[in-house]
């Protein structure tokens, strides 16, 4: 018995530390597809992704990371992709080595010909494309508009294990179909095409003027897990709304509808893949519309970054009021920061 036990130990010595040794290469395996910790939880990783098609929005992807290294708290050194169109011959090489300088990671990505006679065609497919790199590598990926600014740490874009996707409504009414009246006729042939039944829709409300409306999300800031290919649907979606000949002739002969026909799409992918309680609308203190009063019309002034912590600038730098930075409420620091990088330079 005694031998039996001796001669037994070295097998098992071997079995223990080939799994020591298992566990060890799994373990690091995983920290490279988790990357840096998130609030203490190693299991979390989140990738930043924008899309840029001119060198005014290219810069502004530069000041967006610079925001997110910068006031990004626990989120401060997470991944950050900007994707390029694949046929730009000549994109300002200044922002380019300033993205690189700040550990951006810059891919190309292509839409198709036929749909690029609609604005933001190419900014549906860079976010398809997006969401599916990021699936394996990350467990959240965020989807932005280039003029989006970081303030704080987003600590809400780390979803709940049981949330599949983070939105904030639309700013205002502009397009959208309000919930206490029947549906145009735009929106009537969205849902149609898109075979979305009134069983689905729930009330949202828009930042700016404060409407009622059917569910119709924001596209300048999205929090989704990869996994569910809900942004790949948005590019099946979109692919069907403007290949509908009733809908381009509406597209044609209204142009606001040719804008936002992309946003459109967004709506069935979320609602037809997702459970309502999978999903959640982000803080107002998200997507911020900066000045949007001064540049759109609003009830209510969006002068005060006190508690904000993204907000979105639009056009408005191009040609700001001289007293801006005076009219502004907030951290000074702050301030001052967006004051530095964001009054405009000649290209």
């Amino acid at each position: 018995m005694m031998i039996r036990l001796i001669l037994m130990i070295p097998l098992v010595f071997v079995i223990a530390c080939g799994t020591t040794d298992t566990t060890k290469e799994e373990r690091m395996a995983r920290n490279q597809t988790t990357g840096p910790a998130i609030d203490g939880n190693p299991q979390t990783r989140v990738i930043f992704a924008s899309f840029a098609q001119s060198n005014g929005s290219l810069r502004n992807t530069m000041i967006l990371a610079k925001s997110i290294r910068r006031f990004g708290g626990s989120m401060r050194d997470q991944p950050i992709v900007i994707y390029i169109p694949h046929e730009w011959d000549d994109p300002n090489q200044k922002y380019l080595d300033g993205l690189r300088a700040l550990n951006v990671d810059i891919r190309r990505s292509k839409a198709p010909e036929s749909s690029l006679w609609f604005y933001y065609a190419r900014k549906v497919y860079a976010a398809a494309q997006a969401e599916r790199e990021a699936e394996g590598r990350s467990s959240i990926l965020v989807w932005m508009d280039e003029d989006t600014i970081f303030l704080k740490n987003p600590s809400d874009l780390v979803l709940e294990h049981d949330i599949v996707f983070g939105y904030r409504p639309v700013m205002h009414n502009r397009s959208g179909s309000a919930l206490s009246e029947a549906p145009d006729e735009f929106w009537s042939r969205v849902y149609e095409v898109l075979s979305v039944p009134d069983s689905l829709f729930f009330p949202m409300v828009t930042v700016a003027d404060k409407v009622t409306i059917r569910p119709y999300f924001n596209a300048g800031l999205l929090a989704v897990r990869p996994e569910k290919a809900i942004l790949r649907r948005w590019v099946d979606d979109f692919e069907k709304l403007y290949t509908d000949s009733t809908l381009a002739e509406m597209c044609r002969n209204d142009v606001e509808k040719r804008i936002f026909i992309h946003q459109a799409a967004l709506v069935a992918g979320p609602l037809h893949l997702l459970k309502h309680d999978e999903m959640i609308e982000l803080p107002d203190t998200y997507n911020y519309p900066l000045f949007f009063k001064e540049m759109f019309g609003a009830p209510e002034e969006f002068d005060s970054i006190e508690n904000v912590v993204t907000l979105r600038h639009e056009s408005y730098f191009r040609n700001p009021s001289p007293d801006w930075a005076e009219r502004l409420k907030g951290s000074p620091e702050v301030i001052s920061w967006l004051k530095e990088n964001l009054v405009t330079e000649s290209e």
